[in-house]
């Protein structure tokens, strides 16, 4: 744990191994739970309207948006998603919001109408208002071979493995913006990338995107094709994988980088607060006090620009309540 004694703010570290402040009940005005773009813009407006603010940000920094190497779609911004995200939580900061790189395991009701937040290091948070803007993770790739190879061939992160694979052969599967964005990305990388995809064409992919994939000589888009099962090659000095498709077809490949989709990120709520397919959740059917901004709110387009929308609303929803109650 350290301090950093600027005039205005107080930067706590808190690890999960901390064991200084469990069982210690901690009091705020709002909980913003995840440290995305939602939340942050979250919590830079409860903190601008003198609400006492703590973010409970999870694993990492900026969620989805920090592994996204520039961005071109958000107003204002050319730089990195991880950049972005540490700007965003300066100012927030700079009014006088917490930010704690800690994940919420419960949330639960309290005798006073509020809510405790119980998180991987034991610490409880109690706050008069919740914020759940704790996004969505990629979903996984359930095939044989999948989970074993983890790590060892199969990613959900290229901008996090990338490196690895440089002047080697790599599958991207999938055919939204997140797997053309990533095939993009590896093609600066790779010798060579391949896109799987089950359907016919890109119909889900931005057209700038899909003109860029069409354009760029060392990815290879193989349609109508799924993936049936991954495993090692054998004999093979260099890791290599042996991927066969629903078809038969055997592809001899370095790497399989995944994105075919999200869920979000809810499981540590009540089984009884209502969710959708991919377990997102409807803002009108929250319990009184608890709030939705970014990619858990069901029907929102995935995107940071409707993220930081949902996060401005929420929490003036929020800072509304709190002045009536």
């Amino acid at each position: 744990m350290f301090f950093d004694l600027h005039p205005r703010i107080i930067y706590v570290n808190l690890h999960a191994e901390d064991t200084t402040r469990k069982g210690l009940l901690i009091m705020y005005d709002v909980i913003i739970l995840g440290s995305g773009p939602a939340g942050l813009t979250a919590a830079l407006y409860t903190a601008r309207a003198n609400k006492k603010t703590i973010v409970l940000g999870g694993d990492r920094l900026g969620g989805q948006m920090a592994g996204i190497a520039t961005l071109e779609n958000y107003p204002g911004w050319a730089g990195s998603g991880m950049d972005l995200a540490i700007f965003m939580q300066k100012q927030c900061e700079t009014y006088g919001a917490t930010v704690e790189f800690v994940s919420a395991k419960n949330v639960s009701a309290d005798a006073k109408g509020g809510y405790v937040v119980t998180c991987d290091n034991g610490v409880e948070y109690q706050g008069r208002v919740v914020i759940v803007a704790t996004g969505a993770s990629p979903r996984k790739l359930e095939i044989d071979g999948a989970r074993e190879f983890m790590g060892r061939g199969v990613s959900y992160c290229a901008t996090c493995d990338g490196f690895f694979y440089s002047g080697k052969t790599v599958i991207v599967l999938g055919g939204g913006n997140s797997a053309l964005n990533d095939a993009l990305y590896l093609a600066d990388l790779a010798k060579t990338v391949k896109i799987v995809y089950r359907k016919s064409a890109f119909t889900r992919a931005e057209a700038v995107l899909r003109e860029r994939v069409e354009n760029t000589p060392n990815i290879e888009c193989l349609f109508n094709t799924d993936l049936a099962k991954i495993e090692a090659k054998p004999d093979s000095n260099e890791g290599e994988l042996i991927v066969t498709t629903t078809d038969g077809e055997q592809l001899v490949v370095d790497g399989i980088f995944v994105a075919i989709g999200h869920e979000a990120n809810t499981d540590y709520l009540s089984e009884d607060i209502k969710r959708d397919a991919m377990g997102r959740l409807a803002p009108d059917a929250m319990p009184s006090g608890i709030f939705v901004a970014g990619d858990v709110y069901s029907g929102l387009k995935m995107q940071i620009a409707t993220a930081v929308g949902t996060g401005c609303s929420a929490a003036m929803d929020a800072v509304a309540y709190l002045n009536k109650i």
